[in-house]
């Protein structure tokens, strides 16, 4: 199960602008606090938990909802009202 765990991380590195991507998983996942978002280089694999904790998610769940960028729409109207 670590092994899978390690492998499924592996899968996820945070890339772009993590301040503007947090704050809209915020919008879209009220749930999620700051300390839930959190994130040091090197250490996405903390962050993810942090996440799938939150979220009640499977870890592939988080990774997906990270990658697919399903938060941009979010992230327009963040750059637009200048929150």
């Amino acid at each position: 199960m670590d092994n899978l765990k390690k492998s499924n991380s592996e899968l996820f590195k945070v890339t772009g602008n993590w301040e503007l991507q947090s704050k809209a998983l915020k919008v879209k996942f009220p749930k999620l606090t700051d300390s839930d978002l959190k994130f040091e280089t090197g250490k996405e694999n903390q962050l993810l938990t942090r996440i799938e904790t939150r979220l009640n998610k499977k870890r592939l769940a988080v990774i997906d909802i990270l990658k697919k960028k399903p938060i941009e729409p979010v992230l327009l109207q963040i750059k637009i009202s200048g929150n």
